[in-house]
């Protein structure tokens, strides 16, 4: 059981494991921004920053983060993966102002045999003077159990013959890595729990891969066998699946677990935004804690419970996260959901007009997934002038075509005082071929047709190509006067103005 006064740490490898993403290299400047973050903002323990013998480019990278670390007393936190390779990864890391190496060493008698093709002895004799080395050179150590997890599996003596052999060494802490990401929380739990009992003495950290999706179960259960220490990577980047992403650790240990851990929370999702720029690996918008729609109710019924007590709350406070709770927009939401959203901008509704924004927005919802906050003064402002509109003439139908160096063309069916009328026509463009068709009704008709004066079209702020599209069109027929269209899509705004501006021809309104 674990011990509730336990301080859990957190080591976080965004910088090493994490660029080990496919397809992600941060530049120096990048590191430098990202390590300050990761040390002086969000407060983890420790960070790994780099792999030794990489390029001149990571080298020269290590460089500004050991300088900044080590002007800020902060380089005993700041370690590199390191080979054991004699003496040249040691020197690297020395020449790079490192102080700390994470010495890989085999932790799976496959590995050792197969890969190195040495024996447990003669490996054990290796880091022997790898450790020596260092230690001449003023670095301390660490050692990674490279294939811990099949080690433990497999080839479980030889795990305990290499700590029983390194368990004297100046060895600060083994980390045990699941580095293929096999295990099971039941397996982590008991591998973790037997490497403690075995060797009380010693400091073990736990190394999550996340190829079955279990890597956030395993360091819960790594933690629960009294695992204090567990490695972490923003926004859970790293190869094949990917690290156990630092911000749901944080929430594990804070609220499952209960236990304490230096890190600021509040910080998480501005490291996690960050992150996803300098990588461009985007955040799903489901990931719990950080992804865009986590703390977002879509249900009209829980935006009322919340209005109930937080009926539908959790633990889980977005403030703790630098987040704010909102409530969507769309087709499942109800008048509570609308409600909380009018009153976060200053817009107060009658019921009879927040039921028509509420329909108005349902509407909107079976075509577009979410309407938005910044979409609601577009909405009210388009149902209450739209409302003051007789309706004597509507579209029935109509239907637009454009290929590559052809001519749009329209096809347009309207009612006028239910009558039906229907015409096509090419234009240079797609609403220039729906207006052409619709002028020869009216010609035919001999009915008065307006001359357009103004088109504008606005998107609320944001720049969403998803975002809901107000279109403005300025007319003139003896004066001028406007029409507006709120749609998810450009032409039609723009037909749903000109209906609007037939109606007020046909009722002789001003607007």
């Amino acid at each position: 059981m674990v011990n509730m006064k336990q301080k859990v740490y957190i080591m976080d490898t965004t910088l090493r494991d994490g660029e080990q993403t496919s397809g992600v290299s941060f530049t120096d400047t990048e590191k430098l921004t990202l390590a300050k973050m990761l040390l002086e903002e969000l407060n983890v323990n420790r960070i790994e920053i780099a792999s030794a013998r990489v390029s001149d480019g990571e080298f020269q990278a290590v460089r500004k983060i050991t300088e900044w670390a080590a002007s800020k007393d902060l380089l005993d936190k700041v370690e590199i993966l390191g080979f054991v390779d004699g003496k040249i990864s040691i020197d690297w890391i020395k020449n790079a102002g490192g102080e700390v190496i994470n010495l890989l060493c085999k932790g799976s008698y496959r590995h050792v045999t197969e890969q190195l093709r040495r024996s447990p002895e003669e490996h054990v004799a290796d880091i022997r003077n790898s450790i020596a080395y260092a230690a001449k050179n003023g670095l301390r150590v660490n050692i990674y159990l490279e294939d811990w997890s099949n080690g433990m599996r497999n080839s479980k003596d030889y795990v305990f013959y290499l700590l029983d052999q390194l368990k004297d060494e100046k060895i600060d802490r083994f980390m045990l890595p699941d580095t293929l990401g096999i295990l099971g929380p039941d397996e982590t739990f008991d591998y973790c729990k037997e490497m403690l009992a075995r060797y009380p003495e010693l400091h073990f950290d736990f190394h999550a891969h996340n190829d079955y999706d279990l890597a956030i179960a395993n360091v819960y259960k790594a933690l629960k066998a009294g695992i204090d220490c567990v490695h972490t990577t923003v926004n859970g980047l790293g190869e094949r699946a990917g690290n156990a992403p630092l911000s749901s650790v944080i929430g594990l240990i804070m609220d499952h677990l209960h236990l304490e851990t230096t890190v600021d929370e509040s910080r998480l999702t501005k490291i996690s935004r960050l992150v996803e720029t300098f990588s461009g690996i985007r955040i799903p918008e489901n990931k719990p804690l950080i992804g865009e729609n986590v703390f977002t109710q879509c249900s009209g019924v829980h935006a009322d419970g919340d209005n109930k007590n937080k009926l539908y709350y959790n633990d889980l406070v977005p403030e703790r996260f630098g987040r704010k709770r909102q409530y969507a927009l769309g087709k499942t939401s109800g008048k509570a959901n609308i409600k909380k959203n009018l009153e976060e901008i200053g817009i107060n509704l009658d019921a009879d007009a927040l039921r028509r924004v509420t329909e108005k927005i349902i509407e909107l919802g079976d075509h577009k997934e979410t309407v938005t906050t910044d979409d609601l003064p577009y909405i009210v402002s388009d149902i209450l002038k739209s409302e003051a509109i007789g309706q004597r003439i509507r579209f029935t139908n109509y239907i637009i075509s454009h290929a590559k160096n052809l001519h749009p063309s329209a096809t347009v069916s309207l009612e006028i005082d239910n009558e039906k009328y229907e015409a096509n026509s090419p234009g240079d463009g797609q609403y220039d071929a729906f207006m052409n068709a619709l002028k020869k009704i009216y010609f035919r008709l001999n009915k008065p047709f307006p001359q357009l004066v103004n088109y504008t079209v606005t998107i609320p702020p944001g720049g969403r190509t998803d975002a809901l599209v107000e279109t403005v069109i300025t007319w003139k027929l003896n004066r001028e006067f406007k029409t507006r269209g709120l749609e998810t899509d450009q032409t039609s705004a723009a037909i749903t103005a000109t209906e609007k501006m037939l109606n007020v021809i046909e009722n002789d309104f001003t607007v």
